[in-house]
């Protein structure tokens, strides 16, 4: 171990920031998840806080809204993962089929750019378009339906938010599969093309059995943040009057924890969504390598 850190010291230096922030902001703070089995006061601090057990986790699973958040949770992922995942393949296996240059790369860069404005930005605009006034309502009207105030509407919630993250993200998320179509032998192409194979099957079996892998690691790292769904975008979108599908886990932990100052409470809430990603994580991971012997470990 020495002589590798000797002999690729850069290469270990490189790494040493990545390093110290995991254990910054991931592993040294698992100290605090403690505060879930206490009754956390912090005046007495997390060790003299009295032990209270399992009891946050007791009054989750038995309060009113541990279902409507555990379902809205699952239902947003599911959608997003239904809808949002698959949405850069696609985009990448079409421009993988673009020929001009210029073309592809105007296409690339334009559905690049959502992903670099700021979420509240995002936001900012997303109310300012489903407002009775905006630009959504006007094109609704012109086809003759009726304006609406649509982020106060709670049944069409779960489409603003999936279909906004496509948006913002679907070019961000081809460059991944773009590289991974790049490092594609050409001859298998070729080959392809000897045996009369027009685009679809070259598409079908070569191309995608060539990106297969790169699909199954990615699947398996979302499967892990399938109950994290966005906090931030959510708590920026919503209002209590659209809380029966909008109000997810970590929305819940939010207002619990910082604004109701329930700290041992809100920390349960959250270690349960972190071993449910977890669990899904390593099954999933499981799945994958007894399937097609893909897996991160």
């Amino acid at each position: 171990m020495l002589y590798d850190i000797r002999k690729n010291k850069l290469l270990y230096l490189m790494l040493a920031p990545v390093i110290l922030f995991f254990s910054l902001f991931h592993y040294i703070p698992m100290y605090g998840a403690i505060i879930a089995f206490k009754d956390f006061s912090p005046r007495l601090g997390i060790i003299g806080s009295p032990w209270a057990g399992f009891e946050h986790f007791k009054v989750f699973f038995e309060g009113i809204y541990f279902w409507r958040t555990l379902k809205n949770t699952v239902l947003i992922s599911l959608y997003d993962l239904v809808f949002g995942f698959p949405a850069p393949i696609i985009l990448a296996l079409l421009l993988n089929e673009v020929k001009k240059t210029i073309f592809k790369r105007s296409i690339q860069t334009i559905t690049y750019m959502p992903h670099f404005v700021s979420l509240v930005v995002v936001c900012g605009m997303i109310k300012e378009f489903t407002v009775s006034g905006g630009l959504i309502n006007d094109f609704i009207a012109f086809l003759g339906g009726e304006r609406l105030s649509l982020l106060l509407e709670s049944q069409f919630f779960r489409t603003i938010y999936v279909s906004s993250g496509v948006w913002q993200h679907i070019g961000w998320g081809t460059i991944i599969y773009l590289a991974a179509l790049a490092g594609i032998d050409t001859e298998q192409y070729e080959a392809a093309k000897i045996d009369g194979a027009g685009r679809w099957k070259q598409m079908r079996h070569v191309t995608l059995p060539g990106i297969m892998p790169t699909i199954v690691i990615l699947l398996i790292l979302e499967m892990g943040r399938m109950l994290s769904v966005g906090t931030e975008k959510i708590i920026l979108l919503y209002n209590p009057t659209i809380y029966d599908t909008a109000d997810v886990i970590s929305s819940y932990v939010y207002r619990v924890g910082l604004q109701e100052f329930n700290y041992s409470f809100s920390s349960a809430v959250g270690l349960f969504n972190s071993a449910i990603n977890f669990t899904l994580v390593v099954g999933s991971n499981w799945l994958s390598r007894k399937l097609n012997d893909t897996s991160l470990w």
